[in-house]
């Protein structure tokens, strides 16, 4: 297998961080900064998953600040997923799924919202013709742009293979969450993902639990990482400005992959389940096969109860979330969703699973507005056992139930200062600051 020891390529890099000038009659040598080159890589769809959000936020505000970036990313072969990001044409290499690669793209979550393939069904071949081609790709985009640091998205593949491959650039990576469940569900790639992510300058952790996680896992000393979090656009996400209450059935949404390890079809039974069907349920997002299939034919039996969307961009779900009473996200396994913070502030009451980051997230909320659930018993990291989902689908009858009641009899608190608190330090503004902070560190 090619592609996992360093090597040269004949690349010369130069030092870029000045520009000698001349300026006035009398030659004088003054330094200019030349903006920083950033290499931005995901190895799947730059949108419609979190990670690829988190990316296309890094990049507008690295642009807005100066940074000049450049992007290497996986996408299908008919895809124009780019044209949503805010970089010129030739600062953007796709590796294409369908013609680079005669399969699918392979998704760092087992259910992606569109046709993927898992990095556990992979066979040998498929495996190095994958590492191969994101190798020769790197080195294009490397030779071609010569960056200053490297951003990698998730602790895995690619990752790896940027870092061996260019141990001279310095690096930093993106843990989204689903690169955690990936090493727990391949082993078999544990030797291909190890070496060049202990090696990496410095990771961002989405929070405290994550960061001890990530430690544990791969073996990355405690400096090297750094627990910034994740934002959202204040911009595209905000309360309404009028609230003028009228009669109506309670608006409750779900935005997410319609899959088994977000809990979707246990949400889908309680909904089914409550006392009070004078609801009109919202489900938004979108899977592939047979588990994307089921859980649409479930959702059918609420009737007129139900609303089912698709995929929606980002102003769409905003709107979507400024109409609705309750979000909720039944979720099995996650590092830190962002949907919870669009949700929240849009002014939407939270239903959660108790996951340990959104456990740590909300910990300084102490109000109704914000109701976390007792996870069932797991037999895998997002397969509950069979024998507690019955208690499960019970706790969110429940949740919905007790909501219900705050908002009808008017006894639930309004969205206390904690919660305004807690969407003012996940700004997007603030989020991308921290991350400055270690662009500036690597290159120092």
């Amino acid at each position: 297998m090619t592609g996992l020891s360093p090597r040269s390529f004949g690349c010369t890099f130069q030092s870029n961080d000045h520009l000698l000038i001349l300026t006035g009659g009398d030659p004088a040598i003054q330094p200019v900064m030349k903006p920083i080159k950033v290499l931005h890589l995901l190895s799947q769809v730059p949108d419609a998953t979190g990670s690829g959000i988190y990316l296309q936020a890094a990049l507008r505000h690295a642009q807005h600040r100066g940074y000049e970036n450049f992007l290497l990313a996986g996408v299908p072969v008919a895809s124009r997923h780019h044209e949503k990001l805010t970089l010129p044409p030739e600062n953007f290499r796709p590796l294409h799924f369908g013609r680079d690669l005669p399969f699918h793209v392979v998704g760092m979550s087992d259910v992606m919202p569109y046709p993927s393939t898992r990095f556990s069904d992979l066979n040998p071949k498929q495996l190095n013709l994958y590492l191969e081609q994101f190798e020769h790709k790197l080195v294009e985009a490397v030779t071609l742009w010569q960056p200053d640091l490297i951003h990698s998205h998730h602790l895995w593949l690619l990752t790896s293979l940027a870092k061996q491959k260019f141990p001279h650039i310095p690096m930093l990576t993106s843990c989204h969450g689903s690169d955690l469940r990936q090493f727990h569900n391949c082993p078999h790639l544990h030797e291909l993902v190890l070496p060049g992510c202990r090696r990496v300058d410095k990771v961002c952790a989405l929070s405290v639990v994550q960061k001890l996680e990530i430690q544990q896992l791969y073996g990355i000393d405690e400096e090297r990482i750094e627990v910034v979090g994740a934002g959202y656009d204040r911009h595209i996400f905000y309360r309404p400005e009028n609230s003028i209450i009228t009669p109506r059935p309670l608006q409750l949404l779900y935005a997410g992959k319609l899959s088994r390890a977000k809990g979707v079809p246990w949400l889908l039974t309680a909904l089914q389940r409550l006392s009070n069907r004078d609801f009109i349920f919202h489900l938004i997002g979108d899977g592939h096969g047979e588990e994307r299939d089921q859980i649409l034919q479930q959702a059918q039996t609420l009737g007129d109860r139900v609303r089912i969307h698709g995929n929606l961009d980002q102003q769409s779900l905003a709107e979507l979330m400024r109409s609705a009473d309750i979000f909720i996200l039944p979720s099995f396994f996650e590092g830190l969703p962002l949907v919870l913070l669009e949700a929240l502030a849009c002014g939407c009451r939270i239903i959660t699973t108790a996951l340990p980051g959104v456990a740590e997230l909300f910990s300084r909320i102490e109000s109704d507005w914000v109701e976390l659930i007792e996870l069932p018993q797991m037999i895998a990291i997002d397969s509950p056992h069979p024998a507690d989902e019955e208690d499960f689908t019970a706790r969110l009858v429940l949740a919905l139930e007790q909501q219900r009641v705050h908002m009808a009899d008017g006894q639930g608190s309004a969205a206390c200062a904690a919660v305004d608190e807690l969407l003012d330090r996940y700004t997007w503004e603030g989020i991308f600051t921290k991350i400055e902070q270690l662009y500036r560190l690597l290159r120092d």
